[in-house]
């Protein structure tokens, strides 16, 4: 007869923060028009790099928690998500083209990049091409799409194709426990993309190239991640050799939204650190 077993529950449901102050605008990249939110201040800044299923909208778990921890913390619509232009389709520049247009107006020298899932791709991208802008670079519920044959086809046997968005993205014990927060989720999923832009890196994302990256890496993944599971995290730690590995409990795509009671301290925590 097996021992009893406590499992100690994580605390959901976990209120949203009360929303700080943040200033808002627009970018012209090339024909396209970027929305950005802007808390302002003296501190370190912070750039929020929200999913594929997001927007400048998919923090509000954060952007009070960050500013009200000292960090001047920013956040903007990618090409054709919510508040954004789609510009051309036929010229849609690249992820770390943009988000380098996004730091330039905000006369951002070195700064911090913490990317959620399809976020993290912008946020590689950007640490691949401008390699001495980054302070530091957490990269939170990916895989990080690296272009190597054995790699892809690892992902492609992993992809849950043909499920509801939240199924994919939240996990089982999150949809369970918060109802709310699921529904909140699926509000801002289902405006968060009018126009979907097919937007390129302007990198290779190889092994070779992330072997060669220096700036201080947080990854982050939840243990019931349908995307990157924990055996995909080591693999990439594996070739990440600046990289901290943080696997999150009963947790799924998106640690930021499902325990930000342990992802907003670890961040914090390794922010302040570099």
């Amino acid at each position: 007869m097996g021992c009893p077993v406590s499992i100690d529950r994580p605390p959901w449901p976990i209120p949203v923060p009360h929303g700080g102050a943040a200033a808002e605008g627009f970018v012209a990249v090339d024909d396209a028009r970027l929305w950005f939110w802007d808390t302002g201040g003296s501190g370190a800044p912070v750039v929020l790099l929200h999913p594929a299923t997001g927007s400048g909208l998919s923090w509000p778990y954060q952007q009070p928690v960050f500013a009200e921890a000292g960090f001047r913390v920013i956040s903007y619509s990618r090409r054709g998500h919510l508040g954004s232009t789609p510009g051309d389709p036929g010229e849609p520049g690249t992820m770390a083209g943009d988000l380098s247009a996004i730091a330039d107006h905000l006369d951002l020298d070195r700064f911090h990049a913490v990317g959620c899932a399809q976020g993290a791709l912008v946020g590689l991208d950007f640490a691949l091409t401008f390699p001495h802008r980054l302070r530091s670079l957490v990269l939170s519920g990916t895989y990080l799409g690296v272009e190597e044959p054995a790699y892809q086809e690892l992902i492609g046997r992993l992809r849950p194709d043909g499920m509801p968005a939240e199924f994919r993205e939240l996990g089982p014990s999150y949809r369970a426990a918060d109802p709310e927060g699921v529904t909140r989720w699926v509000a801002l999923e289902k405006r968060a993309v009018p126009v979907r832009v097919n937007q390129p890196g302007a990198a290779k994302r190889t092994w070779a190239a992330l072997g060669e990256l220096t700036e201080p890496i947080l990854l982050i993944g939840g243990d019931a991640d349908l995307y990157a599971p924990p055996e995909v995290l080591r693999t990439l730690a594996a070739h990440l050799p600046s990289a901290e590995t943080l696997v999150i409990p009963e947790c799924g795509h998106s640690p930021h939204w499902e325990r930000p009671d342990l992802f907003n301290p670890t961040v914090l925590d390794f922010l302040r650190e570099h």
